[in-house]
Order: structure tokens, then C-alpha cells, then sequence
């Protein structure tokens, strides 16, 4: 069975041909889309634009994810994830969205994680959304207190938790480890709340602000006590803030009904860590992020140069995928986390994809970051791959 790219006969927003991404990708039953704004194109202007208020960008966004969700045979009912990227301006009237979003979805309730950017690739977007829709959804998990969980063939994707009581007041303002703390002991609740526990984490995704650098290696201390015994693969990204303004960390976790394998090239640098460069869960492959970092010297290669970077870490992606068995046919899904500096030279990464991955191109997602945790970096890469 292979990945098949999803492909409207009808989209009236723009011309999607020409990309190196595709608007969707499904394999068995799964469809995985790329992250979607309200941009379309505008023949006065004679270019892609965004318009609208923060409501009608989510409904025209939700438009085209229904567009594309309808030629994979598939409707909103189907979602079980939301990956909402909200730029730091837009977080202020996220209650537009959430209620133009409840609007759309209707009585649909999936996992929602909600990730607040330093800005969009469209400068004048304020949310971009992305979907994954599964088979066989299991009910959402919720309660009191409980962010919601949601379960499609044998993936669970939890909500984001952040360092908050069940009255939603912040937890060890602060002091990145005690919030860690709180978040891994709401996550216990969840996992416990579907039957599962942290052995099953199969991918963290850690959220954290400019403040909670300082003390963030200490946040490992709450991984190695909580996480294990086949450590999950893992990113970390450097917002300019989070949902909640007084939270210095949030994190995205997805856990899997399948036993975790870890999976490595015989890079001995993860020996020390506690996160695994992939792990395979069925025929699942959840990677950590990838950068320019050399895993034998730790060192940090193509300084200043995004397209250099994108290309090594596009060639680790895939020296992971292959140790799995896999090949670059079976990359899924990329999420692309840029620095603004980077900006300027980043269209010349689509040229790496086209080079060194193959149709059906991976749904994709870019995003400005504020920062990366190795300031030498341009370009982190989130991948998620299934095999063969």
C-alpha cells in the first residue's frame, strides 16, 4: 500500500501544482494535511493573499480543509487533531477562533494543540490550521480539569497541557521545572483517563519561552523520572509566548496502543539523552526534530545558511527513516520551524524537498519561531513517517 496525495478536482483558492509539499496525504484510512491559512489568490492584486478578521480566516481555512478532507473520501467528523499555530497578535482573539472552529466542527471534538508563533509564512495571517483525520476515532477523553484526548487506530493525540490547576491558574510561576512538573502530572491523568501510561509516549513536542531557557536542562530531570523505558522522540521549539501568558513551557504529547521500538542510526550522542531519534509504534514512525547538528562532532554545520541546513537535516531525516526500513517515499508529514532571520533565503528549501523527497511530496507545515534551542540554527524539522 502507498501514500497517495490528496488532490481536490475542485479548489478555488489557488493553484497547488507547483508546490513541494501536498495540500494532503493519505495511506490507509489516515489523511495528514498540510497546515492551511485563509490565503487565496486575489487576480486584482495579481498575488496570494489573506484576508478577514480572525473568524472568517479560521472559516475560510476550515473551507479548504473540508475541500480537501471530501477527496479523501472523508468529512470534518473525521478529525481527531487540530494543530492551530496562532501569531502572538492573534492569540488575543483566539476566542474568535476557538468559537469559529466549535461552529465548523459541530459536535466533532478532536485533540487541539495550540501553538502561538512568532508569525506565519503569510505575514498578515493570523492562524494557520492543521488536520489529521483517522478511521475508527475513539470517543474523546475528557473531564473536570482533563484537556481532551482523542484516539484513531491505536494513535492517541492529547490536547496541549499547560502548567495549570483545574481552575486554569498557572502552576510555579516562574520555574520551568515545577511547571514541567505539572504538566507531566496532568498528562498522567489524561493517559490514565484512556487506559494508557507514559511507556506508551510515542512523541513529545515541548513549547517554551525566552524565560524558561535558563533553567530548561533541568527539565530533563522530569522526563528520565516520568518517560521511558524506550524514550520517545521529541522537539523543542522557542515561542515568544503560550496560550496561557504566564506559562514558560507547554507540551504536545501522542501516545500510541502500540509497544514502542526505538529506532537509531547508531548515533551514540542519544545514549545520554532522554529522547529517541524516531520510534516506531506499528507501522508509525514518530521522529524527533532534526537540525544542522552534526550527531558524531554535536556540532552545528552551514552556519547562516538555511538552504545548506535544510539539505543536512532533510539527509539525517531520511538516514533515520532508512534505519527503520524505510525509504523517502514513506515520509508522511513535515512541520518546518524557521527563524526570522532565515526568512529572506527560505524559498530556496522547496528546491531540497524536491531534490531529496519524493511524490507524493509530504504534507507541510512552516512557521516562524522565535528562536531554536542551538542559536546557530536556521531550520528545525519536524518529520513523521509510515512504512512499508
Amino acid at each position: 500500500m502507498s501514500a497517495m496525495a490528496v488532490k481536490p478536482t475542485r479548489f478555488p483558492w489557488y493553484s497547488y501544482d507547483r508546490y513541494s509539499f501536498s495540500l494532503g496525504v493519505q495511506l490507509g484510512g489516515r489523511t495528514f494535511l498540510s497546515g492551511h491559512t485563509a490565503s487565496e489568490y486575489d487576480p486584482a492584486a495579481g498575488r496570494i493573499c489573506v484576508k478577514g478578521a480572525m473568524a472568517n480566516q479560521v472559516r475560510t481555512a476550515y473551507a479548504k480543509i473540508s475541500a480537501i478532507l471530501e477527496a479523501a473520501g472523508q468529512t470534518l467528523a473525521d478529525v481527531v487533531r487540530i494543530v492551530e499555530y496562532v501569531t502572538a497578535g492573534g492569540i488575543e482573539r483566539y476566542a474568535e477562533a476557538a468559537a469559529a472552529r466549535d461552529e465548523v466542527l459541530g459536535r466533532t471534538r478532536p485533540a487541539v494543540n495550540t501553538v502561538v508563533v512568532k508569525r506565519l509564512l503569510r505575514e498578515e495571517a493570523l492562524i494557520e490550521i492543521e488536520v489529521t483525520a483517522g478511521p475508527a476515532a475513539e470517543p474523546a477523553a475528557a473531564g473536570p480539569g482533563i484537556p481532551a484526548a482523542r484516539g484513531s487506530a491505536g494513535v492517541v493525540y492529547l490536547s496541549s497541557i499547560l502548567p495549570v490547576d483545574d481552575s486554569g491558574r498557572v502552576v510555579g510561576a516562574g520555574d520551568v521545572v515545577a511547571q514541567t512538573r505539572a504538566i507531566y502530572e496532568r498528562a498522567g491523568r489524561v493517559l490514565r483517563a484512556v487506559g494508557l501510561g507514559f511507556d506508551r509516549v510515542v512523541k513529545t513536542v515541548d513549547y517554551l519561552t525566552p524565560p524558561a531557557l535558563a533553567g530548561y536542562k533541568g527539565t530533563g530531570r522530569v522526563r528520565k523520572e516520568s518517560l521511558g523505558p524506550v524514550y520517545p522522540g521529541a522537539v523543542g521549539i522557542i515561542m515568544p509566548r503560550l496560550a496561557h501568558p504566564e506559562a514558560m513551557l507547554q507540551v504536545d504529547f501522542t501516545a500510541s496502543r502500540d509497544v514502542p521500538v526505538a529506532v537509531n542510526p547508531s548515533w551514540a550522542r542519544y545514549d545520554k539523552l532522554t529522547y529517541s531519534p524516531a520510534v516506531r509504534a506499528g507501522n508509525l514512525l514518530f521522529m524527533s526534530g532534526q537540525g544542522a547538528l552534526d550527531p558524531e562532532t554535536e556540532r552545528v554545520l552551514h552556519d547562516g545558511d538555511v538552504v545548506g541546513q535544510a539539505a543536512y537535516t532533510y539527509e539525517n531525516v531520511l538516514k533515520v527513516v532508512r534505519a527503520a526500513g524505510g525509504g523517502p517515499e514513506s515520509l508522511i508529514k513535515t512541520i518546518e520551524y524557521v527563524i526570522p532571520g532565515a526568512l529572506p533565503q527560505y524559498r530556496g528549501v522547496a528546491e531540497v524537498r524536491t531534490r531529496l523527497l519524493r511524490e507524493p511530496y509530504p504534507a507541510s507545515t512552516g512557521v516562524v519561531c522565535e528562536a531554536l534551542l542551538r542559536p546557530e540554527m536556521q531550520i528545525e524539522i519536524d518529520p513523521f513517517a509510515i512504512l512499508g
